[in-house]
């Protein structure tokens, strides 16, 4: 019992000396920012970066994320630009590999209307129920009758 005991203790301070390396591991992973050969290239790759969504996170643009995947799809945006790729064509290759999602403004498509009409449609929808309604109350309301003074109560 007691050796099962000095057994666990051990164990214990053995994680916690190598957790430190550990983390020192996982830091060394994590890649350099990029490296632009201009200004115009720098200013065009953040402008691209920010229109798109990375795939782990959801709710970040690609600029923003420190997914892993995000760092990758950063170099590779940058590596299609530098192929001589415009903005258009790296949109389509990621829209192409990875779906309409990659995209924080989808293009406007059969399949993209609920996405780009159904707020507006909601909007207009939820205002005549709401006419509707007041429209209602104010028709069945019936005029008060007229008191007489001299009427006892």
């Amino acid at each position: 019992m007691i050796s099962s005991i000095r057994i666990a203790v051990v164990v214990a301070l053995l994680l916690a000396l190598l957790a430190p390396a550990l983390a020192l591991g996982q830091a060394a992973d994590v890649s350099a920012p990029p490296q632009f050969t201009d200004r115009t290239e720098a200013e065009r790759f953040h402008a691209l970066t920010e229109e798109l969504r990375c795939v782990k996170c959801q709710n970040q643009s690609l600029a923003d994320s420190d997914a892993a995947i995000a760092q990758d799809l950063r170099n590779e945006v940058l590596e299609l630009m530098r192929q001589g790729k415009t903005n258009a064509e790296v949109k389509h290759y990621l829209v192409a590999r990875y779906g309409e999602f990659v995209l924080y403004r989808p293009r406007v498509e059969p399949t993209t209307w609920l996405l780009w009409f159904g707020p507006a449609v909601l909007l207009l929808v939820g205002g005549f129920v709401v006419a509707g309604i007041v429209r209602k109350r104010s028709g069945n309301r019936q005029p008060a009758e007229a008191v007489d003074d001299d009427q006892e109560w």
